[in-house]
């Protein structure tokens, strides 16, 4: 192999490193048609505008059918010890991938979610407020406001 050979193969190899980091960064890998929801194993292709997804620092992932079981997942048992590397949630209004610490979440609404009653994912407070005045809801909760009650709440509704 000539020097020139190796740098052309050395640079390619390098572009492709770069091309997953991006990939990476820019969201969760897509839910194919038989990953199932880890919390109560429906196929979560079928509602690509609720998807959830944990990604961990291993690499690995889970997929959830929409935000309300990512929440009862985390409460549960969980990765069993996998550390996160990110939670991503499906915005109600774009249906792209949002950081689901970054989002604001509306429950009470009139818009329901593959399992009924949902936590609906929004990129920001101000779409949070509008998507109250068009569907209900009650007051919008960050990510770290999430807990047992409110899971039971939806239970309720």
């Amino acid at each position: 192999m000539t020097t020139r050979q190796l740098r052309i193969g050395l640079l390619l190899a390098l572009c492709t490193v770069l091309a997953g980091v991006c990939a990476a960064a820019d969201g969760p890998p897509a839910p194919g048609p038989k990953d199932r929801c880890a919390t109560c194993g429906m196929f979560v292709a079928k509602y690509p505008s609720w998807v959830a997804t944990i990604e961990y620092v291993d690499g690995s992932h889970h997929f959830f059918d929409g935000p309300k079981d990512l929440f009862r997942f985390r409460a549960g048992t969980g990765a069993g010890g996998l550390e996160t590397s990110e939670i991503w949630v499906t915005d109600y209004y774009t249906t792209k991938p949002i950081r689901a610490r970054d989002a604001v979440f509306v429950i009470g609404s009139d818009v329901l979610g593959p399992m009924g009653a949902e936590l609906v994912p929004l990129s920001s407070i101000d779409h949070a407020e509008s998507f109250r005045v068009d569907h209900g809801g009650e007051r919008p909760l960050a990510f770290d406001e999430i807990d047992e009650t409110v899971l039971r709440s939806l239970e309720e509704s």
